[in-house]
Formats: structure tokens, C-alpha cells, sequence
């Protein structure tokens, strides 16, 4: 019995590296390099390619690298006698609050705005805005999501959040279900996107429905790119009803060269930087669940497939 990582756009060395120390007497693979794919029972994947997990007839533990699935249930035909795993980390979720909440300081203080004045050696002081009259809408309340806007609550922001089915966070507005979404956002200054990505949220960030935030509004995508329906998002910063926009996560990444969010002025980019799993702690979750799955021990972090996260 052996594992295999496969790896796309991810380094796999410092992982397989960590495994190897932690499970000495496991063999472990890097793909395409996998000796005989019969004895492979746990998998350890980011962005594989479609269909690759075919090869290993008798693959029973699916684990993703990272606190999404996605880049795995879309990609590959999941067996009912397989499980899918994810990383739930502390991490993850410091690191997420700790970028949206420079993402929603350096917009109110209009640092951007000044960044671009300097270039043009422009001195032309504007208004601001403060915490207390600011209000945050943060669409997804799982476990990074709730933590966030407890947060952004914490620091006195008006903090509004939709999901699925309605939570209770201490100082923060809870809406559930397709007739709560618009009140949700229709106030929001700052719209941010945490979902997971399902058949139900992809394309969640369209015309129709940013429409009903309100006019200036700032939308922070944090989620996936495959929420947000492009050509939209630039046709409502184009006409003013969105102020602006930070993305993080793309339909296509590394973002082609010739996209136009590169140039579009309104539009702020970053890498897909905003949370980035950490392989140590990530490892340790990993090497755990093998030896949970050895020893026929429940595994953490399962994921339901039906729900998709």
C-alpha cells in the first residue's frame, strides 16, 4: 500500500519530502512516477489532471491539498467506495482574514486611489471612510467565512453574511437561501466571495445579481474564478455601479497576459495569494489521516460530495 501526489502548478517535493519523514515506512510517490499503480490507496492531489485517477484501480482515499475540492470533484470520476478529504487548517483562515482585512483598510483609506494620484503628481485629498460606517457583506459562512466576519464584526464594521442555511454570529446579520441573498448585499460598501465552488454558486457573481448591491459597491472574490461571470463584472465597473474590484482566484491561472482585468483601471489583482496552505501543518493532516485509514479509524475533513464541500 503506497500513496501518490499529483500535482499540478505546486511544487511536490517539500510535501514529499515531509510524508517520507512522517511515514517512513510508506512508499511515496510523486506522479508520473508511481511503480505499480495497484498498490496505490491514498492519493494526495492539487489541480490534477481530468481523469487521472483512473489509473489506480484501487484508490480508496482522495486527499485535496488544499481547503478546496473543486479542482478535484470537476476533474475526476469519484467512486462510491472512494472518500474526499480536504485540509481544514487554522492557517488558512488567519491568513484569509488577515488579506481581506488589508484589502478593506487600504480601499476606505483610498490608498489605491493616492497610489494613483502620486503617479500623475496629483494632490487632490478625498473623503474617507471608517469602520463603524462601513458594512461588510461576506457571502459564504462555512468555516473561514464565519471566522472572518466575526472579525470584521469584532473591529465594529456593520457585518452582513449569506449561506446556505442561516448562522448565529455574534454581531453579525445572517441570511439563508435564495430569498435572503439580495438583503444580504444590497447595502454592502464591501461584497466578498467565499463560497465553495458547486454547481449552485458557479456563476453566482453575475449581472443580475450584483445588480442588487448598491451603487459603489466593491466586490473582493476570494473564492474561485468560475463564480464570477467576467464579461459582467467589467460591464458594471464600466458603467459605475460597481466602484471597483480585487480578484484573487481566475478562471484560467496563471491569467493570460492578454486578459483584460490586467489593464482594466478599476480592477486590483493578486495571484491567488490571499490564503496559501502551509505544507507542514498540511502534511501533518495528511500523514494522520493515513495512519487513521491504516487503522480503519474515521478520517478527518471528510467531504460530502452531494454539498460539494
Amino acid at each position: 500500500m503506497s500513496i501518490v501526489l499529483i500535482f499540478n502548478n505546486k511544487d511536490p517535493k517539500p510535501w514529499a519530502e515531509s510524508l517520507t519523514k512522517q511515514l517512513p515506512e510508506t512508499a511515496i510517490h510523486v506522479y508520473p512516477n508511481v511503480g505499480d499503480p495497484d498498490l496505490i490507496r491514498f492519493a494526495i492531489c492539487w489541480k490534477p489532471t481530468n481523469y487521472v485517477l483512473n489509473e489506480f484501480p484501487n484508490l480508496k482515499v482522495i486527499q485535496s491539498a488544499g481547503a478546496g475540492v473543486d479542482h478535484i470533484s470537476r476533474t475526476q470520476t469519484i467512486r462510491p467506495n472512494q472518500v474526499l478529504t480536504r485540509i481544514v487548517d487554522d492557517n488558512l483562515t488567519h491568513d484569509m482574514w488577515e488579506f481581506l482585512l488589508a484589502a478593506v483598510l487600504s480601499n476606505i483609506k483610498k490608498l489605491p486611489f493616492y497610489a494613483r494620484q502620486q503617479n500623475d503628481k496629483n494632490w487632490s485629498p478625498t473623503p474617507y471612510q471608517t469602520f463603524k460606517n462601513t458594512t461588510v457583506s461576506i457571502l459564504g459562512l462555512g468555516q473561514i467565512g464565519a471566522f472572518v466576519a466575526a472579525q470584521f464584526a469584532a473591529l465594529g464594521f456593520v457585518v452582513k453574511g449569506w449561506s446556505q442555511s442561516e448562522k448565529h454570529i455574534e454581531n453579525v446579520q445572517s441570511f439563508a437561501g435564495e430569498n435572503g441573498f439580495n438583503a444580504a448585499i444590497n447595502d454592502a460598501d464591501f461584497l466578498m466571495n467565499l463560497l465553495p465552488l458547486t454547481p449552485e454558486t458557479e456563476n453566482i457573481l453575475n449581472k443580475n445579481t450584483l445588480k442588487q448591491a448598491k451603487m459603489g459597491s466593491f466586490l473582493i472574490n476570494v473564492g474561485r474564478g468560475e463564480h464570477l461571470v467576467e464579461a459582467d463584472l467589467i460591464a458594471l465597473l464600466d458603467d459605475n455601479h460597481l466602484s471597483g474590484a480585487l480578484l484573487d482566484v481566475f478562471r484560467t491561472e496563471p491569467l493570460p497576459t492578454e486578459h483584460p482585468f490586467w489593464a482594466h483601471p478599476k480592477i486590483q489583482l493578486t495571484p491567488h495569494i490571499a490564503s496559501i496552505t502551509n505544507f507542514e501543518s498540511a502534511t501533518e493532516q495528511i500523514a494522520q489521516n493515513y495512519r487513521n485509514f491504516k487503522s480503519h479509524i474515521a478520517l478527518q475533513n471528510i467531504v460530502s460530495l452531494e454539498k460539494g464541500y
